[in-house]
């Protein structure tokens, strides 16, 4: 089938299982009853997706509170207790981040209770997302390793552990997001890709790398209103990026001042096109969709395209989320009568 369709990852929350409209969002309940309402979030998540032709589904990061702190809860060596002010993305903006004080260890399976119930409740292929070791590198204070690049390499020992252990669990494809890549590009394409291979490494089931310009929030627009006419940073990692053996490459192209050509810098490699643009709060329509799947096909084989969203939807309303969604399918279905 052409075009299949998937979502970069996450989806908005419900509000009964977290403050709507924004990230970092606080639970709403805790213990058992928080557990509960993460499993039910993550089987409503499946049927959107679902019912909206969704080809290949996530569980929509309905576990996590963040994509990154969702994965470092269940890590040893990171006090939460404690956290400091640091710039995230080159001082792009400023969190509250916990500090890494002692050697990185696991504390058992980060992600089995949300994987199994996807996989439990569909027979769809499943994707799941896992930070990349260069921007959970970027999302931490170190104060311990004293050496970004030794303490992106601990935490991609750690990602390929509960890589492995999901794809045991039924994962189809597993995601590593790296929008830290085209903010530091040098060190992207000198160390941060070999991290990404460790963390990729092993994997008999699909592989993924996710890198964007970041959520539609203020922090990100504002950003991207000073990059110029034209964003080119994926020029400087895309070589890099086609030498690994990672398999599928996910950028974003809706309303987007990414040049497609780049895309010819990937040969081989499928490319999961972002035709939902997730930082305007307007519906795509189908025509739209398709437009950008065209546009998409001019630099790379029909055959090796995913439909997908530019980033997360997490900070968006649900009812603009699910309408999105919708387009996707439709998007894609009409792509393939137009262009198949």
């Amino acid at each position: 089938m052409l075009f299949p369709t998937t979502i970069a990852g996450s989806l908005p929350k419900p509000e009964w299982l977290a403050e709507p409209n924004m990230l970092w969002a606080p639970w709403k309940s805790k213990g058992e009853e928080l557990a509960r309402a993460k499993r039910d979030a993550t089987m409503l998540a499946i049927k959107l997706q679902e019912d909206a032709g969704v080809d290949i589904v996530t569980e929509g990061e309905q576990a996590r509170q963040h994509f990154v702190h969702g994965f470092l809860e269940k890590v040893d060596g990171i006090d939460f207790a404690h956290k400091v002010e640091m710039g995230i993305r080159n001082d792009r903006y400023k969190a509250m981040v916990p500090q890494v004080t002692a050697p990185l260890t696991l504390k058992g399976r980060v992600h089995a209770d949300e994987a199994r119930v996807a996989r439990t409740h569909t027979t769809r292929k499943l994707k799941f997302t896992l930070p990349g070791p260069m921007t959970i590198a970027d999302t931490v204070a170190d104060k311990y390793y004293g050496d970004k690049v030794k303490m992106a390499f601990a935490f991609a020992e750690l990602l390929n552990a509960e890589a492995k252990a999901l794809q045991a669990d039924g994962v189809d494809v597993i995601q590593f997001d790296e929008p830290a890549f085209n903010v530091f590009m040098d060190e992207a394409s000198d160390w941060g890709i070999k991290a990404l291979e460790r963390a990729a490494e092993g994997l008999t089931c699909t592989t993924a790398v996710h890198i964007c310009y970041g959520y539609g929030i203020k922090a990100n627009t504002d950003w991207k209103e000073t990059l110029g006419a034209e964003w080119r940073q994926y020029e400087d990692i895309f070589p890099a990026i086609a030498k690994s053996p990672i398999q599928q490459v996910a950028i974003e192209c809706r309303n987007s001042k990414v040049p497609l050509d780049l895309l010819a810098l990937l040969p081989g490699k499928i490319i999961q096109a972002g035709v939902i643009d997730v930082a305007s709060d307007t519906v795509e329509t189908a025509e739209d969709v398709v437009k950008v799947i065209e546009a998409v096909s001019k630099f790379v084989p029909k055959s090796n395209i995913v439909a997908t969203t530019n980033c997360g939807m997490a900070p968006m309303r649900r009812d603009i989320a699910e309408a999105k969604l919708m387009a996707l399918g439709a998007g894609a279905r009409l792509a393939r009568q137009r262009l198949g």
